[in-house]
């Protein structure tokens, strides 16, 4: 009888098997021509971005240094940036919830009421704060009001959806629990539900109103008030100082709402 042996040592170790390793390839290979094809259908004139960094030595050269006489439009046009962030966060707390309510499969009356609210979520969301913005500018015409609706518009989806995942992930006893006792069904939402969201509810609003502040820069390029309508004037006359002074305006701006948020969130959570 012969005694058959196998060497483990020289079998070579692999990470994936072949049939693995085909699937890669093939999803690198669709990665690349679906990018190779973006490329060449958005037909790029690569002559202005082989000569982008001249370009922009010389607009830094231009912007520098930053004009500071223009520094008291530069803060009431903050000081409306800042305005239009909160104001449409708060009328958004009240059009949101609401929504969140129906929209969560464990508060909602019905299915039908269920679809409606999630359809006014993902219709919230999936139109872009300037697009909210061109559309009531049309409405109402250039100014803050136009600009309030649109970051309200585009809030509701945010605090709308992530308020109802909070809901629909409560702990159902205390609900229950006073469902048994026959509690109405207001009194089981302000003391069942309510309590248990409260602090997801502050987290949320605070967060997005550091978003809403940075989205309001933005909405004076379509004449919807804020900084963004100073910003766009300067670039349009060359003023590029100015322009410089602007964009280090918004940083400040930003890098501040960061800061407060942070510090907010920290109490509430």
């Amino acid at each position: 009888m012969v005694e058959q042996t196998t060497d483990l040592t020289t079998r070579a170790w692999t990470r994936y098997s072949r049939k693995e390793r085909w699937i890669r390839f093939a999803i690198y290979f669709i990665t690349l021509f679906a990018a190779v094809w973006a490329v060449r259908d958005i037909d790029i004139f690569w002559p202005w971005v082989w000569d982008a960094p001249t370009q922009i030595q010389n607009l830094g050269g231009r912007m520098w240094p930053p004009e500071l006489a223009a520094w008291p439009a530069i803060l009431n046009a903050m000081l409306e940036t800042i305005h239009i962030a909160t104001l449409s966060t708060m009328l958004t707390i009240f059009i949101a919830l609401p929504v969140s309510y129906i929209a969560a499969q464990n508060t909602t009356p019905n299915r039908l009421t269920l679809w409606i609210g999630r359809f006014i979520l993902v219709s919230s969301r999936s139109v872009n704060t300037i697009i909210w913005a061109l559309l009531f500018v049309a409405i109402f015409g250039p100014g803050v009001l136009a600009g309030i609706l649109a970051v309200m518009f585009r809030s509701v989806g945010f605090i709308g959806k992530l308020m109802g995942e909070a809901i629909e992930e409560i702990d159902r006893r205390p609900v229950e629990a006073m469902e048994a006792t026959g509690a109405s069904r207001m009194k089981v939402v302000l003391f069942g539900i309510v309590p248990q969201v409260m602090p997801a509810f502050f987290a949320i609003v605070i967060l997005r109103w550091d978003i809403n502040i940075r989205e309001s820069t933005v909405l004076g390029l379509v004449g919807a008030g804020g900084i963004g309508v100073l910003l766009q004037g300067s670039i349009d006359t060359f003023a590029w100082q100015t322009v410089a002074t602007i964009l280090l305006a918004i940083i400040a701006l930003v890098l501040m709402g960061e800061a407060l948020t942070g510090m907010l969130r920290k109490k509430v959570l």
